[in-house]
Protein backbone atom coordinates (compact mmCIF):
# COMPACT_ATOMS: atom_id res chain seq x y z
CA UNK A 1 0.00 0.00 0.00
CA UNK A 2 1.27 3.74 -0.67
CA UNK A 3 1.34 5.25 2.63
CA UNK A 4 1.67 8.81 4.06
CA UNK A 5 3.03 9.37 7.43
CA UNK A 6 1.14 12.45 9.51
CA UNK A 7 1.88 14.09 12.75
CA UNK A 8 -1.70 15.42 13.97
CA UNK A 9 -2.16 17.49 17.31
CA UNK A 10 -4.77 16.74 19.63
CA UNK A 11 -5.29 18.92 22.41
CA UNK A 12 -1.13 20.19 21.61
CA UNK A 13 -0.26 16.49 22.05
CA UNK A 14 1.23 14.31 19.12
CA UNK A 15 -0.69 11.15 17.31
CA UNK A 16 1.32 9.46 14.80
CA UNK A 17 -0.48 9.01 11.90
CA UNK A 18 -0.47 6.82 8.41
CA UNK A 19 -2.68 7.25 5.67
CA UNK A 20 -3.06 4.23 3.31
CA UNK A 21 -4.11 5.44 -0.51
CA UNK A 22 -5.26 2.51 -1.49
CA UNK A 23 -7.61 1.40 1.52
CA UNK A 24 -8.26 5.55 1.55
CA UNK A 25 -7.73 5.28 5.78
CA UNK A 26 -6.24 6.63 8.90
CA UNK A 27 -4.02 4.19 10.83
CA UNK A 28 -3.39 5.92 14.37
CA UNK A 29 -0.77 4.96 16.51
CA UNK A 30 -2.37 3.12 19.79
CA UNK A 31 0.80 4.38 21.91
CA UNK A 32 0.24 7.91 21.61
CA UNK A 33 -3.79 7.43 21.54
CA UNK A 34 -3.28 5.87 24.88
CA UNK A 35 -1.36 8.02 26.60
CA UNK A 36 -3.47 11.34 25.69
CA UNK A 37 -6.51 9.17 26.97
CA UNK A 38 -4.83 8.30 30.60
CA UNK A 39 -2.69 11.24 30.59
CA UNK A 40 0.01 8.34 31.34
CA UNK A 41 3.59 9.08 31.90
CA UNK A 42 4.70 5.14 30.04
CA UNK A 43 1.64 4.85 27.64
CA UNK A 44 3.42 1.71 26.44
CA UNK A 45 3.08 0.01 29.43
CA UNK A 46 -0.50 0.76 30.04
CA UNK A 47 -1.28 -0.50 26.31
CA UNK A 48 0.98 -3.45 27.17
CA UNK A 49 -1.39 -4.48 29.96
CA UNK A 50 -5.04 -3.56 28.28
CA UNK A 51 -3.57 -5.72 25.13
CA UNK A 52 -3.08 -8.74 27.72
CA UNK A 53 -6.55 -8.14 29.41
CA UNK A 54 -8.51 -7.86 26.18
CA UNK A 55 -6.63 -11.05 24.40
CA UNK A 56 -7.72 -12.81 27.12
CA UNK A 57 -11.01 -11.81 27.18
CA UNK A 58 -10.81 -12.62 22.78
CA UNK A 59 -11.14 -9.03 21.93
CA UNK A 60 -10.93 -8.83 17.59
CA UNK A 61 -9.97 -5.23 18.24
CA UNK A 62 -6.30 -6.60 19.55
CA UNK A 63 -6.21 -9.76 16.92
CA UNK A 64 -6.76 -7.49 14.46
CA UNK A 65 -4.53 -4.52 14.71
CA UNK A 66 -1.00 -4.53 12.86
CA UNK A 67 2.09 -2.81 12.66
CA UNK A 68 3.60 -0.02 10.74
CA UNK A 69 6.87 1.83 11.32
CA UNK A 70 6.62 4.89 12.85
CA UNK A 71 9.11 7.53 13.34
CA UNK A 72 9.86 7.10 17.08
CA UNK A 73 11.01 10.05 19.54
CA UNK A 74 14.87 9.21 18.98
CA UNK A 75 14.52 10.03 15.09
CA UNK A 76 14.49 6.16 14.23
CA UNK A 77 11.76 4.44 12.61
CA UNK A 78 10.56 1.82 14.52
CA UNK A 79 7.41 -1.18 14.32
CA UNK A 80 4.40 0.18 16.78
CA UNK A 81 0.75 -1.03 17.03
CA UNK A 82 -1.73 0.45 15.09
CA UNK A 83 -5.37 0.78 14.63
CA UNK A 84 -7.78 2.39 11.63
CA UNK A 85 -10.17 4.57 12.38
CA UNK A 86 -13.53 1.81 13.63
CA UNK A 87 -10.81 -0.61 15.46
CA UNK A 88 -9.21 2.60 17.54
CA UNK A 89 -13.18 3.47 18.39
CA UNK A 90 -13.57 0.21 19.96
CA UNK A 91 -10.64 0.32 21.65
CA UNK A 92 -10.99 3.85 23.33
CA UNK A 93 -14.58 2.35 25.02
CA UNK A 94 -12.48 -0.49 26.91
CA UNK A 95 -10.14 3.27 28.48
CA UNK A 96 -12.21 4.73 31.01
CA UNK A 97 -10.96 8.96 30.34
CA UNK A 98 -13.33 11.71 30.19
CA UNK A 99 -11.26 12.71 26.95
CA UNK A 100 -12.99 9.75 25.43
CA UNK A 101 -15.65 11.52 23.71
CA UNK A 102 -13.63 14.81 22.60
CA UNK A 103 -11.33 12.41 21.15
CA UNK A 104 -13.52 10.47 19.01
CA UNK A 105 -14.65 13.80 17.77
CA UNK A 106 -11.27 15.10 16.86
CA UNK A 107 -11.11 11.35 14.84
CA UNK A 108 -14.02 12.53 12.67
CA UNK A 109 -12.67 15.52 11.92
CA UNK A 110 -9.33 14.03 10.70
CA UNK A 111 -11.11 11.31 8.67
CA UNK A 112 -13.47 14.06 6.59
CA UNK A 113 -10.67 16.44 6.09
CA UNK A 114 -8.55 14.06 4.33
CA UNK A 115 -11.32 12.51 2.62
CA UNK A 116 -12.03 16.22 1.41
CA UNK A 117 -8.49 16.81 0.33
CA UNK A 118 -8.73 13.80 -1.87
CA UNK A 119 -11.75 15.13 -3.74
CA UNK A 120 -10.41 18.67 -3.44
CA UNK A 121 -6.81 19.12 -4.11
CA UNK A 122 -6.70 22.47 -3.24
CA UNK A 123 -7.45 21.66 0.36
CA UNK A 124 -4.35 19.54 0.69
CA UNK A 125 -2.59 23.39 -0.45
CA UNK A 126 -4.19 25.20 2.07
CA UNK A 127 -3.76 23.00 4.78
CA UNK A 128 0.21 22.56 3.97
CA UNK A 129 0.13 26.38 4.03
CA UNK A 130 -1.25 26.70 7.08
CA UNK A 131 0.85 23.79 8.78
CA UNK A 132 4.10 25.76 7.25
CA UNK A 133 3.17 29.21 8.52
CA UNK A 134 2.27 27.81 12.18
CA UNK A 135 6.31 26.17 12.03
CA UNK A 136 7.30 29.48 11.66
CA UNK A 137 8.60 29.65 7.68
CA UNK A 138 7.95 33.47 6.21
CA UNK A 139 5.86 33.81 3.33
CA UNK A 140 8.07 33.85 0.95
CA UNK A 141 9.94 30.37 1.91
CA UNK A 142 6.40 29.00 1.49
CA UNK A 143 5.49 29.94 -1.72
CA UNK A 144 8.58 28.57 -3.06
CA UNK A 145 7.48 25.37 -1.22
CA UNK A 146 3.96 24.92 -2.29
CA UNK A 147 5.44 25.17 -6.00
CA UNK A 148 8.07 22.63 -5.58
CA UNK A 149 5.14 20.33 -4.24
CA UNK A 150 2.96 20.97 -7.44
CA UNK A 151 6.68 20.93 -9.44
CA UNK A 152 6.96 17.34 -8.19
CA UNK A 153 3.86 15.67 -8.67
CA UNK A 154 3.85 16.55 -12.29
CA UNK A 155 7.18 14.77 -12.51
CA UNK A 156 5.93 11.49 -10.50
CA UNK A 157 2.80 11.98 -12.46
CA UNK A 158 4.97 11.78 -15.88
CA UNK A 159 6.96 8.96 -14.26
CA UNK A 160 3.84 6.84 -13.48
CA UNK A 161 2.62 7.25 -16.70
CA UNK A 162 5.30 5.53 -17.95
CA UNK A 163 4.97 2.68 -15.43
CA UNK A 164 7.93 3.34 -13.44
CA UNK A 165 7.45 2.20 -9.67
CA UNK A 166 7.38 4.11 -6.14
CA UNK A 167 10.31 3.23 -4.52
CA UNK A 168 13.58 2.38 -5.93
CA UNK A 169 12.83 3.80 -9.38
CA UNK A 170 11.49 7.17 -8.08
CA UNK A 171 14.35 7.22 -5.77
CA UNK A 172 17.17 6.27 -8.08
CA UNK A 173 15.90 9.23 -10.34
CA UNK A 174 15.61 11.30 -7.67
CA UNK A 175 18.69 11.35 -6.31
CA UNK A 176 20.59 11.23 -10.31
CA UNK A 177 18.55 15.05 -10.52
CA UNK A 178 19.94 15.71 -7.06
CA UNK A 179 23.89 14.81 -7.79
CA UNK A 180 23.79 15.78 -11.06
CA UNK A 181 22.51 19.71 -10.24
CA UNK A 182 23.91 20.09 -6.78
CA UNK A 183 26.93 17.31 -6.92
CA UNK A 184 25.44 15.71 -3.81
CA UNK A 185 23.24 12.95 -3.78
CA UNK A 186 20.19 12.94 -1.60
CA UNK A 187 22.23 11.14 1.55
CA UNK A 188 25.00 13.67 1.19
CA UNK A 189 22.95 16.71 1.06
CA UNK A 190 21.05 15.94 4.03
CA UNK A 191 24.33 14.98 6.09
CA UNK A 192 25.72 18.20 4.16
CA UNK A 193 22.98 19.92 5.88
CA UNK A 194 23.32 17.86 9.46
CA UNK A 195 20.05 16.21 8.31
CA UNK A 196 19.00 12.81 9.80
CA UNK A 197 14.86 11.97 8.75
CA UNK A 198 14.24 15.08 8.12
CA UNK A 199 12.45 15.86 4.69
CA UNK A 200 15.38 17.94 2.49
CA UNK A 201 13.05 20.05 0.71
CA UNK A 202 11.51 20.91 3.93
CA UNK A 203 15.36 22.45 4.93
CA UNK A 204 16.19 23.88 1.46
CA UNK A 205 16.54 27.59 1.07
CA UNK A 206 14.75 29.73 -1.45
CA UNK A 207 17.82 29.55 -3.95
CA UNK A 208 18.09 25.77 -3.29
CA UNK A 209 14.11 25.06 -3.90
CA UNK A 210 14.20 27.39 -7.11
CA UNK A 211 17.23 25.14 -8.44
CA UNK A 212 15.68 22.15 -7.53
CA UNK A 213 12.24 22.54 -9.12
CA UNK A 214 14.16 24.05 -12.40
CA UNK A 215 15.92 20.31 -12.25
CA UNK A 216 12.84 18.56 -11.94
CA UNK A 217 10.77 21.09 -14.13
CA UNK A 218 13.10 20.07 -17.14
CA UNK A 219 12.91 16.78 -16.87
CA UNK A 220 9.51 16.64 -16.66
CA UNK A 221 9.31 18.89 -20.50
CA UNK A 222 12.43 16.48 -21.53
CA UNK A 223 10.72 13.08 -20.78
CA UNK A 224 7.21 14.45 -22.56
CA UNK A 225 9.18 15.60 -25.56
CA UNK A 226 11.57 12.31 -26.08
CA UNK A 227 9.10 10.13 -24.64
CA UNK A 228 11.83 7.49 -22.63
CA UNK A 229 10.95 3.70 -23.05
CA UNK A 230 13.44 2.04 -20.57
CA UNK A 231 14.12 2.80 -17.30
CA UNK A 232 17.92 4.10 -18.55
CA UNK A 233 16.69 6.29 -20.96
CA UNK A 234 14.76 7.80 -17.86
CA UNK A 235 17.94 8.08 -16.31
CA UNK A 236 19.89 9.72 -18.80
CA UNK A 237 16.34 11.99 -18.96
CA UNK A 238 16.69 12.86 -15.22
CA UNK A 239 20.34 13.78 -16.00
CA UNK A 240 19.71 15.87 -18.66
CA UNK A 241 17.13 17.72 -16.34
CA UNK A 242 19.84 18.21 -13.37
CA UNK A 243 22.85 19.37 -16.18
CA UNK A 244 20.23 22.26 -17.25
CA UNK A 245 19.96 23.37 -13.18
CA UNK A 246 23.60 22.42 -12.38
CA UNK A 247 24.64 25.41 -15.67
CA UNK A 248 22.31 27.52 -13.62
CA UNK A 249 23.55 26.94 -10.27
CA UNK A 250 27.48 27.41 -11.64
CA UNK A 251 26.14 30.32 -13.41
CA UNK A 252 24.52 32.19 -10.95
CA UNK A 253 27.60 31.50 -8.23
CA UNK A 254 29.84 32.55 -10.83
CA UNK A 255 28.10 36.25 -10.87
CA UNK A 256 27.48 36.21 -7.29
CA UNK A 257 30.47 34.91 -5.60
CA UNK A 258 28.36 33.26 -3.26
CA UNK A 259 27.74 29.46 -3.39
CA UNK A 260 24.11 28.13 -3.64
CA UNK A 261 24.21 24.91 -1.84
CA UNK A 262 24.15 26.06 2.04
CA UNK A 263 24.84 24.25 5.00
CA UNK A 264 21.18 26.11 6.90
CA UNK A 265 18.33 23.88 7.55
CA UNK A 266 15.20 24.80 9.30
CA UNK A 267 16.66 24.69 13.12
CA UNK A 268 19.51 27.14 12.19
CA UNK A 269 18.33 29.72 9.91
CA UNK A 270 15.90 28.88 7.19
CA UNK A 271 13.06 29.81 9.32
CA UNK A 272 14.10 33.28 9.88
CA UNK A 273 12.19 35.99 8.85
CA UNK A 274 15.86 37.66 7.39
CA UNK A 275 17.10 35.04 5.13
CA UNK A 276 20.03 37.63 4.43
CA UNK A 277 22.35 35.18 6.20
CA UNK A 278 22.63 32.68 3.60
CA UNK A 279 23.97 35.02 1.08
CA UNK A 280 27.08 34.64 3.48
CA UNK A 281 27.55 31.29 3.40
CA UNK A 282 30.21 30.47 0.98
Amino acid sequence: MTKQQALKLFEEKRVRTVWDDEQEKWYFSIVDVVSILTESIDGRKYWNKLKQRLKEEGNETVTNCHQLKMQASDGKMRLTDVADTEQLLRLIQSIPSPKAEPFKVWMAKVASERLNQIQDPELSIDQALTDYKRMGYSENWINQRLKSIEIRKDLTDEWKSHGLQEGVQFATLTDIIYQTWSDMTAKEYKQFKGLKKENLRDNMTNKELVLNMLAELSTKEISEANNPETFKEHMNVAHQGGEIARNARLELETKTGKKVISPLNAKSGILLKDESKDDTIK
